[in-house]
Formats: structure tokens, C-alpha cells, sequence
């Protein structure tokens, strides 16, 4: 599953190419792949929550 973070970042980047492209048909394509990518990236938590090694517990990083 793709993180939060990077949804984002891809839907920004599209907005920007929307907005420097002459193509109106263009523009409005990457408008609504942006629109896409911030509805799946918003139900997303704001941190990747991924799996923890399991040998590594809190506390004892470091030791």
C-alpha cells in the first residue's frame, strides 16, 4: 500500500504539471488523477505505521 506522504507529493506534482501545460484537455486530466490520489491518500493515517522489526522493542534501541 502506497503511504500518505506519497499520494500527496504525486498529487501535488500533477497539479503543478496542470498548471504550466497550454492543453486544456491535458490539464483538466491531471486535475482529476490529482483529485484521485488526494481522496485515496486522505483516509490514510499521517505516519507510516508499518510492521516493527521483531527482534527491536522500545526502550532498548541502542544497548
Amino acid at each position: 500500500m502506497l503511504g500518505k506522504t506519497y499520494l500527496t507529493k504525486q498529487a501535488s506534482l500533477l497539479l503543478e504539471f496542470a498548471r504550466t501545460t497550454s492543453d486544456s484537455e491535458l490539464s483538466a486530466k491531471l486535475v482529476s488523477k490529482a483529485a484521485d490520489l488526494k481522496s485515496q491518500a486522505d483516509p490514510l493515517p499521517d505516519k507510516d505505521q508499518g510492521p516493527k522489526a521483531p527482534d527491536v522493542s522500545p526502550g532498548q534501541a541502542g544497548r
